[in-house]
């Protein structure tokens, strides 16, 4: 089994947007069984909560349902557990960078790594924008998500 985490600030707009759109991906591609995804937050915010509403209404009208995720704070178990920890944004590679042990530091990534035609290298935070944020979000993770994808692939010759 491989495994994939997202991670942003909250938790519960990119993260959990990264996770529900990978999630589709990966099961499009018959890969489920072989792919375990999650998301997590660096802060505890909003621990418990469910998505952004504005993120599970920008995810569900391109067909991915985020409903039943709930945010959660990374753990310092998560570096062992996760064969990819990915982060949204630079901000939070940083937090991620400052707490993982030095024999994991290989599977820290920033998400935009996966996109490498496109010349930004973090997710925007949406979370105080209006629904075209949410959009825009959307557009960056599919385009990661695929590239996250074909590198899982070549890798670990899926």
């Amino acid at each position: 089994m491989i495994s994939v985490l997202f991670v942003c600030m909250g938790n519960i707009c990119r993260s959990p947007t990264a996770q529900g759109v990978f999630e589709r991906l990966v099961a499009d591609n018959d890969l489920a069984a072989l792919i375990q995804i999650d998301s997590a937050g660096t802060h505890a915010y909003h621990i418990g909560e469910c998505p952004d509403q504005r993120a599970a209404a920008a995810a569900l009208k391109r067909g991915v349902d985020l409903s039943s995720q709930r945010a959660r704070r990374v753990s310092p178990d998560d570096f062992y557990e996760f064969d990819y920890v990915i982060a949204m944004d630079s901000s939070n590679y940083g937090d991620l960078a400052s707490n993982c042990p030095p024999e994991h530091e290989s599977k820290l990534r920033l998400f935009m790594e996966f996109a490498a035609d496109l010349e930004t290298h973090d997710v925007p935070d949406p979370y105080y924008g209006g629904t075209t944020g949410f959009e825009r979000v959307l557009d960056l993770i599919e385009q990661a998500s695929a590239g996250l994808l074909a590198e899982i692939r070549q890798q670990h010759r899926l």
